[in-house]
């Protein structure tokens, strides 16, 4: 009996060494439950609850993207579990699950390649046949063939071929259409951005815990391949109301893992910044020098650096100027051939980074296309005027003022501008500004008339011995036909000379503020209702009357030429 009893403690003890020593492994597909997408990268997490049981347990998170930042892995769980030991790998062998219209979409490629494949058999077999014909045309050797035999001869070789022509029409018709139905679902693969061998991460968790309990995993990573652009509605119904401004974003995932109804936050920090504490350097104060205040053809006002266009293509997505996160451009731009365009840029932002909470949950697809996500909305108080270059256009521009927009957390990007509920064109946020206003354009007012006309009377070109005097003369009038007043400002432009022999004299410029280094006109007023303010402008040039100079200023146009 004591010799039993031995037996028996000492098979307990075994038992116990040997369920302390055994792993138990469980792999987990959970999908990713929320984000914070950054200008360029994202933080996705995973949550879990998994059964454990006493000793190790090995958990393995599967079915990851392959473009996480193993540096960045972060895990918890809930409850007496201790966290031995975390690792990744890429699983080469295991694909993405295909959505059931992948599916269909590959079965009809394979229907319509066979069946293409087998419309060209039936077309080499018919032109083999053909061909034979063809070599034994020649018939009766050297004795020839009686009359009648030749004319059943070449009955049969006619209906043979007319046989064997209609066979390859309908087959060459036939080969076309499902030439043309292939390509279209191929194109459609290429847009469900149909992956055969995408392979996928695994995140290995070495857990430990005492007893049978149930805890809850949290997984955290950053994914490159993803991130979010500024893209902002401005709307006013007319010109004494405030302007309603539309925070949005364009966000993109091309992570190779869908975000399929998941809780995403906006944030404009880095998320490779060092861990290390700051370093505060010297702060230089100088005069900004590389940027100019422009306006565009288009009305609009922004900024603009010289030498270096300031890119008003933002179909693509911003990337944070650091040198742990930089990207090899030219990789990227082979890796994205065929895709949707993406134009990596570097803007500036505030130093306090900031973050927007969605209140909705969204759905990114892994698919490269951005998709507009509601940030926030404001009121923001404005003021107008005009403007108005009768030279350039026979038209007004109504611009808007914004005030306390510095204090909005906006990024640099651009703005759809709406005037009394119709698009008026795009305009362009330039937050590196240190003006506490926002100039905006928001379009043509056809209710402001501006019209410039030459005076001819007044225009006369003379020689007076080896000088050719011209004279110009115009007027420019505007009129309100509001039935509100309304500031604007005019401008127009004298001639600047180069030569010692061009002189340039003004005749007379109805007080307008000029800027002799640039030849700028300026003029502002005030007009009441259905008011008429004229304006006349008058100049002439000397120059020598054997030169030709530029008396006229033009502008470039395409133009069609017929040869």
């Amino acid at each position: 009996m004591k010799k039993l009893l031995l037996l028996f403690c000492f098979l307990l003890s075994l038992n116990k060494t040997y369920s302390q020593s055994t792993e138990f492994t469980q792999e987990i597909n959970a999908p990713v439950q929320s984000a914070i997408i950054y200008l360029y990268g994202a933080e996705v997490s995973h949550t879990k609850q998994v059964s454990l049981n006493p000793g190790r347990n090995k958990i393995i998170f599967t079915g990851l993207s392959p473009k996480l930042n193993a540096k960045s892995i972060q895990v918890s769980a809930s409850g007496a579990v201790s966290i031995l030991a975390i690792s990744d790998a890429i699983n080469y062998m295991a694909n993405q699950k295909e959505s059931t219209r992948i599916k269909q979409l590959k079965d009809s490629v394979t229907l319509l390649t066979d069946a293409i494949t087998q419309h060209n058999n039936d077309a080499e077999a018919y032109n083999i046949e053909k061909g034979l014909l063809l070599k034994n045309q020649d018939i009766g050797g050297d004795k020839g063939v009686s009359t009648v035999e030749l004319k059943l001869a070449a009955d049969l070789f006619r209906s043979k071929i007319k046989e064997i022509n209609a066979e390859l029409f309908k087959l060459n018709k036939k080969t076309s259409v499902l030439n043309e139905s292939l390509i279209k679902i191929s194109q459609q693969l290429s847009e469900l951005n149909a992956k055969n061998d995408q392979p996928t991460a695994e995140i290995s968790i070495l857990v430990t815990t005492a007893s049978k309990t149930n805890s809850t995993i949290d997984l955290r990573y950053v994914v490159t391949d993803a991130g979010w652009s500024p893209n902002y509605d401005l709307h006013t119904e007319d010109i004494n109301q405030p302007i309603e401004l539309k925070y949005r974003a364009k966000v993109f995932n091309n992570t190779g893992v869908d975000w399929n109804d998941i809780k995403i936050k906006l944030s404009t920090s880095d998320p490779s910044k060092s861990a290390a504490k700051p370093q505060i350097k010297p702060w230089d104060l100088n005069t900004v020098t590389n940027y100019k205040k422009k306006k565009y053809d288009d009305g609009a006002y922004g900024y603009s650096e010289q030498n270096k266009p300031l890119s008003q293509s933002m179909d693509g997505y911003t990337q944070s100027n650091s040198a742990q996160n930089s990207y090899d451009l030219k990789a990227k731009q082979k890796e994205q051939a065929g895709k949707p365009k993406i134009e990596v840029v570097e803007i500036e932002i505030s130093e306090l980074s900031a973050e927007f909470d969605i209140k909705t949950n969204y759905t990114i697809p892994s698919d490269f296309k951005p998709y507009i996500v509601d940030v926030t909305e404001y009121k923001l108080p404005a003021t107008y005027q005009h403007y108005s270059a009768p030279k350039l256009e026979r038209d007004a521009f109504l611009l808007a003022r914004i005030t306390g927009w510095e204090d909005l957390d906006l990024v640099e990007g651009p703005a759809n501008i709406y005037y009394s509920g119709t698009y008026v064109g795009q305009s362009y946020i330039y937050t590196k500004s240190t003006d506490d206003t926002l100039d905006l354009s928001l379009g043509r007012d056809n209710k402001v008339m501006v019209a410039r006309t030459k005076i001819k009377d007044f225009n006369t070109k003379k020689i007076v011995g080896t000088t050719t005097k011209e004279t110009f003369a115009y007027e420019i009038a505007i009129k309100n036909n509001r039935k509100t007043p309304v500031q604007i400002e005019v401008e127009d432009q004298l001639p600047i000379s180069t030569q010692s022999d061009i002189i340039v004299d003004a005749i007379e410029i109805s007080k307008a503020e000029s800027d002799p280094k640039t030849g700028k006109l300026t003029w502002k007023y005030n007009l009441q209702p259905g008011e008429v303010k004229k304006i006349t402008l008058s100049y002439s040039i000397k120059y020598p009357k054997n030169s030709k100079i530029n008396i006229q200023k033009t502008q470039s146009h395409m133009n069609v030429r017929f040869l």
